[in-house]
């Protein structure tokens, strides 16, 4: 806990390692899960960098049997690789070969973002458990249909939204101070994301041969091949992504609307302070096909029924910042600022281990691919449940349609999930999707 005599200036430096966050770091999940030698059988889908990433993350916790991805280069090296195939692991480039097999309980998805929701549905009616990356959705739509069938099968789905669980577990206790009170009432809630990059116009090139080009743009409309539209750079593309605003979005609107106890809900309305993108806009599409074309700098103001204001910006520090009557918190993945009466209240009443345990659904503070695991021995709700991640990820959605409808102020219903008095914005809550490639539920 933290001391009463520690000095006041050195407060902020040690709060992001202090025992009150990091208790129980020493026990994990993996040392259980290998003693009790019942460990899952996984198969990864989507083998680039950010799904062999998870993927050898969650080999601490189970063993790969198959992996797949459309780009042969991927799939080989993840294969290959002894923190995840080893060697051993079949290999495919159709996922739904993967998901045929009944020797798989769960299967890590890594795919670009068009792909999430629908991998994951099929994933989920086949019986398997899913850890999926954020953005879960390309759409508000694609939200509500993936809400639908957890639901219905009752599987376990974890977003990697991990700012819920790692990071030294300094959004944790942000949230716990938020929610405790301890800068007073919350006024303003700042998501700082920076603004998506630049670039282009692009070559047009041939599809290379280890790509299955028509497979990886899925739903989004067939294109001619751009390097720059495929693996890392996709999320500079609309089609594919939503830039920044889901990008990071996905992670600290999220930790801003769990911190105001919002998570369950959505906004009122979305105001546009500014917006602008790289590329002309004509109806809410990009009028430039060989260029990122995502919003680069913009403020969006969103109104929350308790009163508080969630701006979402491109300016500033990348963080979360609350804004109370009686203080202030900054967090970020290196650290926590705290001003104001909080400070001093923390000396003489730190904030319980209990509430951090009780914001994680009663799980102990593992990681977070060690909560995906637990809840998948137990059946319980994860950190990262897909109906708080779909109502963040509304928010990240409604502030990109206002954005591309030219900077229009939106109404949204958020128990109907439908934008008021607005046909055309409302007609983006969903997407045209190419024929064999439609998410359904």
């Amino acid at each position: 806990m933290l001391n009463r005599n520690t000095k006041r200036r050195d407060f902020l430096r040690i709060a992001a390692g202090s025992p009150l966050i990091l208790p129980l770091a020493a026990r994990t999940m993996a040392d259980e899960t290998r003693a009790k030698n019942d460990r899952p059988r996984l198969g990864l889908i989507g083998a680039g960098g950010q799904g062999s990433g998870d993927a050898r993350w969650a080999n601490n916790y189970g063993d790969f049997l198959a992996v797949c991805d459309v780009d042969k280069t991927h799939v080989e090296k993840a294969k290959n690789d002894g923190n995840i195939g080893k060697g051993k692991a079949d290999a495919y480039e159709d996922y739904r070969k993967l998901l045929d097999r009944k020797d798989i309980d769960a299967v890590i998805i890594g795919t670009p973002d068009h792909w999430h929701t629908k991998i994951s549905i099929d994933a989920l009616k086949a019986g398997k458990d899913v850890y999926c990356e954020k953005p879960l959705t390309l759409t508000i739509d694609e939200g509500k249909k993936l809400c639908q069938v957890v639901k219905e099968t009752g599987r376990v789905l974890q977003v990697g939204t991990q700012q819920r669980s790692d990071h030294n577990r300094v959004f944790l206790l942000a949230v716990a101070l938020v929610q405790s009170g301890r800068i007073g009432k919350i006024k303003k809630v700042t998501a700082a994301i920076n603004g998506a990059p630049t670039g282009g116009p692009f070559p047009k090139t041939a599809v290379p041969a280890e790509l299955n080009w028509d497979m990886w743009l899925g739903q989004a409309p067939k294109v001619d091949y751009i390097a720059e539209r495929c693996h890392s750079t996709f999320r500079w593309w609309l089609e594919y992504s939503g830039g920044k605003l889901t990008d990071w979005g996905a992670h600290h609107v999220d930790i801003g609307q769990w911190g105001i106890g919002m998570d369950n809900t959505g906004p009122t309305k979305i105001e546009v302070v500014k917006g602008e993108f790289p590329v002309a806009y004509e109806k809410g599409w990009p009028t430039a096909d060989d260029r990122f074309n995502t919003a680069t700098n913009f403020d969006v103001k969103c109104v929350f029924p308790n009163g508080t204001d969630l701006h979402i910006t491109s300016d500033g520090e990348n963080g979360v910042t609350f804004e109370g009557d009686k203080g202030r918190i900054f967090v970020a993945r290196d650290r926590i600022d705290v001003s104001g009466g909080a400070v001093d209240s923390l000396y003489s009443n730190p904030v319980p281990e209990s509430k951090l345990v009780e914001l994680r659904k009663g799980k102990r503070l593992d990681s977070h691919m060690g909560n995906f695991f637990e809840c998948v021995r137990d059946r319980s709700t994860p950190v990262a449940d897909v109906w708080t991640h779909h109502r963040a990820l509304t928010t990240c959605h409604l502030a990109n349609i206002a954005l591309r409808l030219g900077n229009r102020t939106l109404n949204w219903d958020a128990d109907k999930e439908q934008i008021t008095g607005d046909a055309e914005a409302n007609g983006w809550l969903t997407r045209p999707q190419r024929k064999g490639y439609e998410v359904t539920a």
